[in-house]
């Protein structure tokens, strides 16, 4: 039983799904109407309940009142039963409407992150065994719930690193200041509108913020010109997908990115560069990319020209749909701003 919960623990990186987890393993193998995960906020120094189960709400008393007992449970670091709260002389005032609780650690080392905290609105009598078993879910929880924080805190960084490095691209070009945010902005409003898995939008976030990492080796005099390309010039700079590849092709963790990035030009008809690929065969985080590039290309002005209005660049949208662009992803883009403008 508890191999299959470490098992299903150990290959999650999200803190909420594994305080789920726990909640959904101990609420099957303990009586009890109401469970709650409380991590310590570092910064705060305060507990935040970052899942619970049953109707319990979290008044500012409530969460006074169940600090004391977790910060005890904490600061002694083993789990512990009051199976009659309000005749407990040092827990008289009530939790909530709860009469019989347990409290266990999410201990990681010697170091506590959090408290696991089990209930029941009748009065019950918790046993040793009972206690056993929520305290090992608690401990093999606190291990998963502490790697899941670190990955989630590298990946921020990840993240704004690889921002970091797209807006240094972007420098070059004063005309095209905030490209890079509103494109991804735009990708992220259609991949949410789609119902992109979160590991999809983390793709697309990444291809969306890169998807011109490659105009790095396209020389100046063409890169920011102030008229029209001539078509040895355009023939340079369709180039950048390749180079985009080619860059990101050296670095693991971008493997999965780069046909965003390569092909976010592709067209759907299949005219487009670099490869001619068409329809479903172009990545859709590309499909996506190549409408959020161009609405922005469009809507902003250049030196050559000043740009469309929305609903313009949405009528234009509309014209190449189908042909440029893939049409079911275009309806979720104007739906998007339909609901909120992005």
């Amino acid at each position: 039983m508890l191999y299959d919960f470490s098992e299903k623990v150990a290959s999650c990186l999200d803190s909420k799904e594994i305080s789920k987890f726990i909640i959904s393993e101990a609420m099957r193998l303990i009586k009890a109407d109401n469970i709650s995960v409380m991590l310590l906020n570092n910064d705060s120094d305060a507990f935040e309940v970052i899942t619970h189960s049953g109707k319990e709400t979290y008044s500012q008393d409530i969460m006074r009142l169940q600090e004391g007992v977790a910060v005890s449970v904490m600061d002694a670091g083993k789990a512990k039963i009051i199976n009659n709260i309000k005749s407990d002389s040092n827990y008289a005032s009530k939790i909530d409407d709860l009469i019989s609780v347990m409290f266990a650690p999410l201990k990681v080392k010697d170091r506590s992150i959090g408290v696991v905290k089990l209930g029941s609105r009748s009065q019950l009598e918790y046993a040793a065994e009972d206690l056993k078993i929520f305290a090992a879910l608690a401990s093999q929880a606190a291990v998963a719930i502490e790697n899941a924080r670190l990955y989630e805190n590298l990946k921020d960084a990840f993240i704004t690193t690889v921002h970091t490095l797209a807006e240094t691209i972007e420098k070059r070009d004063p005309y095209t200041g905030g490209h890079t945010r509103r494109v991804t902005d735009y990708c992220l409003a259609i991949g949410r509108m789609i119902g992109l898995s979160d590991t999809d939008i983390h793709r697309l976030e990444l291809a969306a913020v890169l998807h011109d990492i490659g105009k790095i080796g396209i020389r100046d005099n063409v890169l920011l010109k102030d008229g029209r390309l001539t078509d040895e010039e355009f023939e340079e700079i369709k180039k950048h997908t390749i180079y985009g590849e080619e860059i990101l092709d050296h670095i693991k963790h971008f493997k999965n990115v780069i046909t965003g990035v390569k092909y976010h030009h592709e067209r759907y008809d299949g005219r487009g560069y670099p490869d001619g690929v068409k329809g479903e065969d172009i990545d859709i985080t590309a499909r996506i990319i190549a409408i959020a590039d161009t609405f922005d290309a469009m809507t902003t002005d250049r030196p050559y020209r000043k740009g469309l209005s929305l609903e313009a660049a949405f009528e234009e949208l509309k014209r190449c749909s189908g042909t440029q662009f893939d049409p079911e992803l275009v309806n979720a883009f104007l739906k998007a701003f339909e609901n909120k403008p992005v």
